[in-house]
C-alpha cells in the first residue's frame, strides 16, 4: 500500500504544527511532521517507545537529556526510551521530518516541566 501525507490521518499539535500518521501499528509508528519557524514541542519522555527523528527539510534542534544538537536535512538522531527530549524549530523556515517510534508512542508520553 502506498502511503503519503495527502491521504494519511492528520492532526495538529503544539503551536500550529502538523502530523500525518503514515504507519500507526502497535509495534511501530511513522509520522510525517511539519513545524513552522519558531515553534517547539513540550519536553517529555516515553516509557517504552524508542524514537528516530529524520529531517526531510529545514533544520531543527533536538535536545536529548540536556544536550542540544542541530540536525539538518538528510540527518537523523535516535532517542532511547525513558530519555527526556524536546524538538525546536528556531530557524526562519518550516521544517519537515519523520518520527519513527517502536513501539508506537501513543499513550506512552510523560510530560516534563
Amino acid at each position: 500500500m502506498i502511503r503519503s501525507k495527502d491521504i494519511a490521518e492528520h492532526y495538529i499539535w503544539g503551536e500550529g504544527c502538523d502530523g500525518w500518521k503514515l504507519v500507526n501499528d502497535p509495534d511501530i509508528s511513522i509520522i510525517h511532521e511539519k513545524m513552522p519557524a519558531g515553534t517547539c514541542e513540550t519536553r517529555h519522555y516515553h516509557e517504552t517507545a524508542r524514537q528516530f527523528f529524520f529531517i526531510l527539510s529545514g533544520t531543527v534542534e533536538l535536545e536529548i537529556d540536556g544536550v542540544t544538537s542541530s540536525i539538518s536535512q538528510q540527518e537523523g538522531m535516535e532517542v532511547h526510551a525513558g530519555t527526556p527530549h524536546q524538538i525546536f524549530n528556531r530557524s526562519h523556515e518550516e521544517a519537515e521530518f519523520l518520527v519513527i517510534s517502536s513501539p508506537r508512542s501513543a499513550g506512552d508520553r510523560i510530560e516534563l516541566p
